[in-house]
């Protein structure tokens, strides 16, 4: 276990840096982050450094990583991969790729250059279906197969959708690739979540010590080069990597593998949402192998302290919640006191040095606010800090990103817009606040149309009472275009075991007036939550048939509730009923925990076999479909086992008016 507090007996730390020296400081994206746009973290710390006058650049690695592979000359190196391989090990995608790989080649560039909006009218001819080889991934159009017009994708798209279906088809073709990918070169390559089993919620380090000792392949090459040219026209002292997702931290170490091995005297920082949420009691020093500090929560003023200690105007003492290794071999947490940089005060993230336009317009057409996630250069802001609501039972509210909220002013929020709009030629804006209060939407609302800045923008909220029919109309007028929030369980008495501080009644009466705004509404809905029962399933489902059939809601995705150790379910499961797995031993991450819970089901009926018929069922939904069936119909139960809906098919109607 780490210390948690600064001994001044602890074993000394021995860095050798020039005091007084100015230092350069490269902050990366590793792979793999996102693609269709640039992931805010590096932006927000670039910004605020250069505000204090740090000298700090950027790059993000997983976009430069996926278009060295996703080109001529890397297909070519793939291909040399795959024909290296043994022919019986060659899986379909590989087989399928080496067949046609002729049109491979001809194609990726053209293709890439489309989902990059550089060349908008090749839509035609692939929405045509004949310029592409179509490799496994596109069996999955013969599901959507309409066989009185022949067009599988109309009823998604619309006649004129040409674009449209031509980035999802163009989506397809790169995740073929990305499967000859994972089958000739590296089998935990993945667009997202590369090598994520390495290290989420894995207890021991060895998995990923195993796996950067071994030899590397030709997407761990390509990486080493783009780290070693980042490195060549930058030339920093210090390296901040960010790893928001357990999919990154691979990448994330095999970049720091790079410069340790090139680059000895180059510091190297490790930061983000992982390190966050599962590093907390961090006590695996072999991670100090590759990385030089560990920092916790906003990074703003950990990396400060971080640059003010390497210029020789802080001592190793004074670190501030960072983990280190000190001389003794023992991985030692620092955390001087000392108070966080106000959320006013934490600059305007840039965007200089990456390249905006180079990134991959992708289409996800299931989902209506998938799409917006995956298709659009959205510029990400933060409209405050942490959450105000802080309550909701399976949230890591004990964590600083969550449990400190801070506000900036209005004026302050347009101002930052104001200046990313002139960097980036981007108005679109994904606000990225866990729930974004609505007295400040209000103000931000006002001041945006008061100044007459022209945006587009959507973001998270709780579907509060406060949000009325007026104020979703005021932030329709200023340029909000979605919102999605956490019905979660669709369950009066669940939403109170939650928290949520909800009802569903209040749900269907806030989600229609913002419908009615013109604004796209998406519900993150969730099952297996404790004590959750087959009727509590059932009528939940109920409850979300009437939202979208009253209009309510146009998009919704169900997720399996997973309990976390800063949860209060994690925290304090006896209030929920349920009993915590004990978590393995170990040193290095920590966060998902198993938990048992005494509720009954009828035999043969858990919540996974459950979770299956949620989503097919709510994927109708969006599209109009089965809205009159009886719920019932879409989990695959014996007969007899699965219990009529207790809620009246009217009850959002009523609560309507």
């Amino acid at each position: 276990m780490p210390v948690h507090s600064v001994l001044r007996s602890a074993p000394t730390l021995t860095i050798s840096m020039p005091s007084h020296s100015p230092i350069q400081v490269l902050c990366l994206i590793p792979p793999m982050t996102q693609l269709n746009t640039p992931y805010p973290s590096t932006a927000y710390l670039t910004g605020f450094l250069r505000s204090r006058g740090v000298a700090a650049t950027q790059a993000d690695l997983a976009l430069a990583l996926v278009l060295r592979l996703m080109s001529r000359h890397g297909l070519e190196q793939v291909r040399e991969a795959a024909l290296a391989q043994p022919e019986a090990q060659r899986n379909g995608p590989v087989n399928f790729f080496l067949d046609h790989y002729p049109r491979y080649a001809q194609t990726i560039d053209p293709v890439i250059a489309f989902l990059q909006g550089r060349d908008s009218t090749l839509a035609h001819r692939i929405a045509s279906r004949g310029f592409l080889p179509e490799g496994p991934r596109f069996a999955a159009l013969d599901a959507y197969d309409d066989e009185e017009t022949g067009d599988p994708l109309g009823w998604a798209f619309g006649a004129l959708g040409s674009t449209d279906r031509a980035r999802h088809l163009a989506t397809l073709y790169l995740n073929d690739l990305a499967d000859v990918l994972q089958g000739a070169v590296d089998e935990r390559f993945e667009f997202v979540r590369y090598a994520e089993s390495l290290a989420a919620a894995q207890p021991s380090f060895e998995p990923l010590a195993q796996a950067l000792a071994a030899p590397p392949n030709l997407v761990d090459r390509t990486l080493a080069t783009l780290t070693l040219e980042a490195i060549a026209q930058h030339r920093p002292q210090l390296v901040l990597l960010s790893v928001p997702f357990p999919g990154s931290v691979y990448g994330a170490l095999r970049i720091a593998q790079t410069i340790k091995q090139h680059h000895p005297d180059i510091r190297i920082g490790l930061g983000g949402g992982f390190v966050n949420t599962e590093l907390r009691e961090l006590a695996e020093p072999r991670l100090f192998d590759f990385v030089d500090y560990v920092t916790l929560d906003g990074g703003e003023r950990p990396v400060l302290s971080l640059v003010e200690h390497l210029q020789g105007q802080r001592s190793w003492e004074r670190l501030v919640r960072c983990f280190v290794r000190n001389d003794a071999g023992s991985v030692q947490y620092m955390n001087w006191p000392e108070p966080d940089i106000p959320f006013e005060d934490v600059g305007t993230p840039t965007w200089d040095g990456l390249p905006i336009h180079d990134y991959l317009s992708l289409l996800d057409m299931l989902n209506p606010m998938h799409r917006l996630w995956s298709d659009g250069r959205w510029n990400k802001l933060t409209v405050a800090h942490g959450c105000y609501w802080k309550k909701c039972s399976f949230c890591d509210v004990s964590l600083d990103y969550i449990g400190r909220f801070e506000l900036a002013s209005a004026t302050t929020l347009v101002d930052r817009i104001e200046r990313i709009v002139a960097e980036t030629g981007q108005t679109g804006f994904h606000f990225v606040d866990e729930a974004a209060p609505p007295k400040m939407l209000k103000a931000l609302a006002e001041e945006l149309l008061r100044r007459n800045v022209h945006i587009s923008w959507w973001g998270n909220i709780r579907f509060e009472k406060t949000f009325t029919p007026e104020l979703s109309e005021l932030l329709a007028q200023s340029g909000c275009i979605a919102l999605s929030g956490g019905l979660e369980v669709a369950s009066d008495r669940l939403l109170a075991l939650m928290q949520k501080g909800v009802t569903v009644d209040q749900v269907a009466r806030v989600t229609r007036g913002m419908a009615d705004a013109g604004i796209l509404v998406h519900a993150y809905l969730m099952y297996g939550f404790p004590t959750q029962t087959l009727q509590d399933t059932v009528d939940a489902l109920e409850y979300v048939r009437q939202l979208f059939e009253n209009g309510c809601i146009h998009s919704g995705f169900f997720h399996r509730f997973v309990c976390t150790v800063h949860s209060p379910v994690g925290q304090n499961p006896e209030a929920y009923g349920v009993r915590l797995v004990p978590l393995p031993a170990g040193h290095f991450a920590k966060n998902d925990v198993g938990f048992i819970d005494p509720t009954p089901m009828p035999k043969g009926v858990d919540h996974d076999v459950l979770g299956g018929g949620l989503k097919k069922a709510i994927y109708n939904f969006m599209h109009g479909v089965g809205l009159e069936q009886d719920v019932r119909d879409w989990f695959e139960l014996p007969r007899g086992v699965c219990p009529k809906p207790s809620v009246k098919r009217d009850r959002i109607a009523r609560a309507l008016g």
